[in-house]
């Protein structure tokens, strides 16, 4: 891929879901108004959360949202593709809000490249993930490591990648994750048997995103990014 598109990097820390999504959702509008011309792309943590994608259904969860309410953890459903998974501490989420018109106009070619940052990111931790045919994601050999939903409207992307790094995964037995068992999810620290510094893979994924895609980046924080000269139009706090 070969571009120089700018890219705003906003590392968010760890930010409700809705709230998150409430961000992508005003910044896909703006940059389709041609107000913010850079693509941008969120890097955050959620507090516990099971999202259900498009092809994704409520049999998936093995928990009412009563149940789910007393355990903390909020359901949502979404625009992306793909069925039910959980996000929370612990897992680093990337949402690129990218015009794919620059970055080759194919799907396809999007979703290999958000796996080729993760597997880039684990070789540096010595970690040799790959892909698996006819699944989208990242695989330590039969463990699935990071997850992958994306939706395209205009050729416009939102949502992104959910990469586990010291996530507890015994939240995955509350779903059928991806409409697999939970036993074939696994995070970095489990691999490596030990906590991971999650700043540390944040920066590696950042500077794999940067390269993968041909970016020049500015890192900002959420508090920076609302001082941009479009951020007073980024209504981000309220539910």
């Amino acid at each position: 891929m070969n571009n120089n598109q700018k890219c705003l990097i906003v590392r968010a820390g760890l930010l409700e879901y809705p709230k998150a999504l409430k961000l992508q959702e005003k910044i896909f509008q703006l940059k389709r108004e041609g107000k913010i011309k850079e693509d941008v792309a969120i890097f955050l943590e959620h507090p516990p959360t099971i999202t259900i994608g498009k092809k994704g259904s409520l049999n998936e969860i093995l928990l009412d949202e009563e149940k789910l309410k007393q355990k903390g953890i909020f359901l949502c459903k979404t625009g992306r593709g793909g069925k039910v998974t959980y996000h929370g501490p612990g897992q680093i989420v990337a949402y690129p809000i990218l015009n794919l018109l620059n970055y080759g106009k194919d799907l396809h070619l999007y979703l290999r490249c958000l796996e080729e940052v993760i597997i880039k990111t684990l070789r540096d931790f010595d970690v040799f993930a790959e892909r698996k045919k006819g699944l989208t994601g990242a695989w330590v050999e039969d463990k699935k490591i990071a997850s992958i939903g994306v939706q395209i409207k205009n050729w416009t992307s939102m949502h992104g990648l959910a990469f586990n790094i010291n996530c507890d995964l015994a939240y995955f037995n509350l779903i059928q994750p991806c409409g697999m068992e939970p036993e074939v999810m696994t995070s970095l620290g489990c691999i490596l048997k030990k906590n991971i510094e999650m700043q540390n893979v944040e920066e590696r994924l950042i500077y794999h995103f940067s390269k993968v895609f041909s970016v020049r980046i500015q890192i900002l924080s959420l508090d920076e990014l609302k001082k941009a000269k479009f951020g007073s139009q980024l209504v981000i706090h309220k539910p």
